[in-house]
């Protein structure tokens, strides 16, 4: 912060007491500082140095700060490092206009300020104009080309409405700028399994790339106090579970029925300590902490903090549950805490990191011979890699619409940045293809007007019309699961395939039409359409998929009878099956292990 104070004339003691507290603040003692600005602006209302000082202490100590920038912005009209503080202070406290209006304050006084071209575009995304924040982000990075961190926000965005060839430019950029920039990796990484262009080996170099980077920031342990004794190889596991998604998320969908399930059948094997990286809470958090023996909160343990937390835990194999998405805390596992680490679940592919041993797969998601691109050693399960908790809304499986209808209606309720041209295009010879045929998309996104324009133009090039289009935006779970009623068929998109959503609609009753894929992300249904008996659901290529949309449609009886048995098959398959896959989760867990402990 830079010296400032407009009132030159005040009294000495005055004048003695803010050189004190700039020296504070300066020391990073920003408790003192702020006690001490409180007392001068009691005394002195009209000192902006005090006011300013008290803002800042305030802002670094993540306290409410916006009144107090506002008076000390309203002394320093012309202060563009404090309308600047002041707008991050407003955009903390979620004041999205008013931050906007700081921010554009600060530029008018300081227009060269790349870091203020992007305060001013993360207020925009905010407020939700995104047009004007790509705009921002864009003159803040001409303005500075090294901003990494203006490139990675600006990727993310794209990448979220579909643009996902300029989002991994954008994050091309943004390594580049910052090669130790290890979100910008993560992002790179998790928007590239989205790509119809996807390129393997560039896939594996940064994930490489990024483990590397881990390892210079972190000390990996190589001893362990749990590993030192073989005698113990069968004791009682301790498993450690890192996710910042154990609420209402689709994480925890597959681990409320499994956790409960060790909890009630294998306490005297398995110890579940779980780490939660997201402090948010809700009725499923409750449910799945009554599962586990342990369980911290750690948003704001640094990496390093974490590891130790993990380590004098006494964690014999530590299970990543987010890989390179959201809140995920990969760099922890670069610290070796625990003898053994797996990543499990929320991403599919290598996390890129040396001390990962092992990624838990299945021999369909990951077939033999095809573990080209990790990292990591691949773990099979027997059946499935997952198991789905049975959703607890009681939800009755609808009728077959298209008997009432008179006509097939395609569902997706995937995310929109699946949704790519390719996708577009196969779907929409689908369309052509199966006579007066509807297709269904219903995902949060398209609440937004602006969205559903998009996609009726997308599909017209395709010669779809917009009536053929049944665009709608569920954001509650159940709301979306019973919309499945009005979907006889769904469709599953390419190269990242449905995983939560595929599930669902087969619980609901609802047959997937799924195109076969060639790497992890593009074989998840594939997994869970064999484990139901579904394989003639699986098109090996695009013309096949297409014939296949047309023959499974063109007999609505039998449509209708798959409809009806479909979630008893599913029920008693190994994608619901609790127990089953309990039981092979701990020999999965005993033998990573027992093999640790070099016992055969």
């Amino acid at each position: 912060m830079k010296d400032a104070n407009s009132n030159t004339n005040d009294v000495t003691p005055t004048q003695d007491a803010i050189e004190v507290l700039f020296a504070l603040f300066r020391a990073r003692r920003y408790g003192e500082a702020e006690l001490l600005a409180t007392d001068i602006v009691r005394r002195k209302p009209d000192c902006a140095a005090a006011w300013k000082v008290l803002g800042y202490a305030q802002l670094a100590q993540a306290k409410p700060a916006a009144h107090t920038l506002s008076q000390a912005a309203q002394r320093l009209p012309g202060d563009a490092e404090l309308h600047g503080n002041l707008g991050i202070a407003q955009r903390n406290a979620g004041m999205h206009e008013a931050a906007v209006a700081s921010f554009r304050r600060a530029l008018e006084l300081d227009p060269a300020s790349a870091r203020g071209w992007h305060n001013l575009a993360a207020a925009l995304y905010d407020s939700g104009d995104i047009d004007g924040a790509l705009a921002a982000y864009a003159a803040a990075t001409e303005r500075d080309p090294g901003l990494a961190e203006a490139w990675n926000q600006a990727g993310l965005i794209e990448m979220k409405r579909g643009g996902i060839a300029t989002a991994l430019e954008h994050f091309r950029r943004a390594i580049a700028a910052k090669p130790a920039f290890l979100d910008a990796y993560t992002n790179f990484l998790f928007t590239n399994q989205y790509a119809a262009a996807h390129d393997a080996a560039e896939q594996h170099r940064m994930a490489q790339s990024f483990g590397r980077q881990a390892a210079r920031l972190a000390q990996a342990r190589t001893e362990w106090p749990n590993l030192r004794d073989g005698r113990q190889a069968e004791r009682r596991l301790r498993i450690g579970l890192v996710s910042g998604d154990l609420r209402s998320h689709p994480i925890s969908y597959f681990l409320e029925d499994l956790l409960a399930e060790l909890a009630a059948g294998y306490a005297q094997k398995l110890e579940i300590f779980a780490y939660a990286t997201v402090a948010q809470e809700d009725a499923e958090t409750a449910r799945i902490r009554r599962s586990c023996s342990a369980w911290r909160m750690v948003e704001r343990m640094s990496d390093a903090e974490l590891a130790q937390q993990i380590h004098a835990d006494g964690i014999d194999i530590l299970l990543d549950l987010a890989g390179h998405t959201g809140a995920n805390r990969l760099p922890v596992f670069a610290w070796k805490p625990a003898p053994v680490q797996a990543s499990w679940i929320g991403y599919v592919g290598t996390t890129g990191l040396a001390e990962m041993d092992y990624v838990i797969a299945d021999r369909w998601t990951v077939p033999e011979n095809d573990e080209d691109g990790y990292t990591e050693a691949i773990w099979r399960m027997p059946e499935t890699f997952v198991c789905f908790s049975r959703p607890r809304a009681g939800l009755p499986v609808a009728p077959l619409p298209a008997l009432q209808n008179g006509w097939i209606t395609f569902g997706s309720f995937n995310n929109l940045n699946k949704i790519g041209d390719a996708v577009t295009a196969l779907w929409s010879e689908v369309l052509h293809a199966v006579p007066h045929s509807k297709l269904f998309l219903n995902t949060k996104p398209l609440m937004q007007q602006d969205m559903r324009r998009s996609v009726q133009e997308r599909f017209a090039r395709h010669g779809i019309a917009a009536e053929r289009l049944i665009l709608e935006g569920q954001a509650q779970r159940e709301a979306a699961m019973q919309a499945y009623g009005r979907v006889d068929v769904a469709l599953d998109p390419f190269p990242y395939s449905g995983g939560t959503t595929t599930i669902e609609a087969l619980w609901m009753g609802v047959p997937v039409l799924k195109l076969a894929g060639r790497r992890f992300s593009s074989r998840l249904g594939e997994s869970y359409l064999r484990a139901v008996g579904l394989d003639d659901w699986i098109a090996s290529d695009e013309a096949d998929y297409v014939a296949r949309a047309l023959r499974l449609t063109s007999v609505p009886a039998r449509l209708s009878r798959l409809r009806g048995t479909l979630r008893a098959t599913a029920a008693a398959s190994p994608l619901f099956d609790t127990a089953r896959f309990a039981r092979h989760f701990e020999q999965a867990m005993r033998a990573m292990w027992l093999r640790r402990c070099g016992i055969p």
